[in-house]
């Protein structure tokens, strides 16, 4: 079993993303860092919160992670991808129980696990950014990182240029770009070709299998309604940070380039992730995603998803 340590801002990708590592009997997932992104931070919580509580996991700690940005600048929420509680249709029920851990509270649990622990940052770049600020020394010592953010040689999804996780705060971006050692980067020009259909979902969802089965089907006609909007004739929607996870199982869905990796901070150009693609040009020590091999994405997905427990 592979120990997990999530950072979400659940919305309906993060959310899937957060059930699929809880399903898996590969993934232990020892933590969830809950901040602001798609929602607002307490919706955030109460997103992940209402997951561990289907999933009878109540032994997963649940940390308070960003309100806003280190920029400082009021973020964006997108309630036309996500919906207003960022579920979709889907509202949590009040009085969940839950208890909410101080962000400081996170540094004895990577302390204990530091040397087989994973952490994937599905969401905005803060919440992690901050542990390297708090604790880099700690933080250094982690077996691995894995982001999903950026893109690389194909258009953002919030500026022409810019992908949502690393436009908001691309500060902090910077931070996990320059300290995050082993890191690898799931980005648009993979996850934009992780498709859910309709008919991947027929299948998860034609019977009961786990506690998550009867959220599929609402949260992805919501989903990919929006997706139609945003690009019509997509066939099914993205999710992104599903890809970002399923990485950390299956090396060989993807194929990696080794990059230097930067991120414009400010102007026209604020949140590009840049990396040099000529030919010769030196490697780095980051691994870029730069192919998905889609048939093993598809089955994996649905494999999991399917998983009665």
């Amino acid at each position: 079993m592979e120990k997990v340590l999530l950072f979400a801002d659940p919305g309906i990708d993060d959310s899937v993303a957060i059930i699929y590592a809880l399903l898996h009997p590969s993934i232990d997932v020892i933590g969830i860092v809950a901040g602001y992104g798609n929602v607002e931070r307490d919706q955030a919580v109460q997103n992940a919160a209402y997951l561990i509580s289907l999933a009878g996991r109540s032994e997963i700690p649940l940390f308070a992670g960003s309100e806003y940005p280190l920029t400082g600048e009021v973020a964006p929420y997108y309630p036309e991808i996500h919906g207003e509680e960022g579920l979709g249709p889907i509202v949590p029920p009040e009085g969940i129980p839950a208890e909410l851990l101080p962000f400081t509270e996170l540094f004895p649990l990577i302390e204990k696990h530091k040397e087989e622990l994973t952490i994937i940052d599905i969401g905005r770049s803060t919440s992690l950014a901050l542990a390297f600020v708090l604790q880099n020394e700690l933080m250094s010592e982690v077996k691995r990182f894995i982001i999903m953010g950026g893109a690389f040689l194909v258009p953002g999804n919030v500026t022409p240029l810019a992908e949502a996780n690393f436009f908001i705060d691309p500060v902090a971006t910077q931070v996990i770009l320059t300290r995050a050692r082993p890191l690898t980067i799931i980005a648009l020009n993979v996850t934009s070709y992780a498709l859910v259909t309709d008919d991947m979902i027929e299948e998860v969802t034609e019977t009961n299998y786990n506690p998550f089965t009867f959220l599929m089907r609402p949260v992805f006609d919501y989903y990919a309604s929006s997706y139609q909007e945003l690009a019509p004739g997509i066939k099914g929607a993205p999710f992104h940070d599903v890809a970002a996870v399923m990485a950390s199982q299956y090396n060989g869905i993807f194929d990696f380039i080794k990059k230097d990796v930067s991120i414009s901070l400010e102007g026209e150009t604020r949140g590009l992730s840049i990396a040099d693609f000529r030919p010769g040009a030196e490697a780095g020590d980051i691994s870029i995603a730069v192919t998905m091999d889609y048939p093993s994405f598809r089955n994996s997905f649905v494999n999991v998803l399917k998983r009665r427990v």
